[in-house]
């Protein structure tokens, strides 16, 4: 099974449970509980992937409870009791080791709410920053979102640019284009 689809139903979990934790917490608005659990989330898939936790975290010696409290220890004042009842939940169903897809998919499901996403411009050479500023606007205007753009450099692409965009992806590379033409023709 893939780690994604395993992962998933705890990212959701995790979410949902930091929307209902800040609608329950009148004070406190749902940006800072979804912030709360982005960080417990980040530092925690951050902990596992140190190697000597990651094979503490394997040893089939320990029980779940134990592995949960050496990482909750690793952890330290970063996790919330709310937290810490997450990483026992993760530990009891063998799932510690998905903490950086989990974090990953809350991040996803955070941009979402908060009606943003990041945006890959894959270009053959850099942009400058009006053609980045160009490229966000018209992005914010074509999906209704609030756009962070990032620029990524493929020399292969030859000209033209590949944008990535959560679900949208626009390749107007000059690649593409040839590959195409070269298809066209052997047809």
């Amino acid at each position: 099974m893939e780690l994604i689809t395993c992962a998933r139903p705890y990212a959701k979990a995790a979410f949902r449970f930091a929307v209902e934790e800040s609608v329950i917490e009148k004070n406190t608005t749902e940006k800072g509980a979804l912030e709360r659990w982005a960080e417990m989330l980040k530092t925690s898939a951050a902990v596992v992937q140190i190697e000597t936790v990651s094979v503490l975290l394997g040893n089939p010696s320990l029980t779940a409870t134990q592995k949960a409290d050496a990482l909750i220890g690793v952890c330290g004042d970063s996790l919330d009791e709310q937290n810490q009842n997450f990483i026992h939940a993760l530990a009891e169903n063998r799932r510690l080791m998905l903490l950086p897809v989990i974090s990953q998919l809350f991040e996803e499901l955070k941009a979402e709410q908060e009606r943003r996403i990041g945006a890959e411009v894959i270009s053959a050479f850099p942009l400058s920053g009006p053609q980045l500023t160009v490229l966000t606007e018209k992005l914010k205007n074509r999906l209704k979102i609030e756009i962070t753009i990032s620029n990524t450099i493929d020399e292969s692409l030859i000209g033209g640019v590949i944008i990535r965009a959560g679900d949208l992806v626009i390749d107007s590379s000059i690649k593409t284009r040839l590959a195409k033409l070269a298809d066209a023709m052997l047809s």
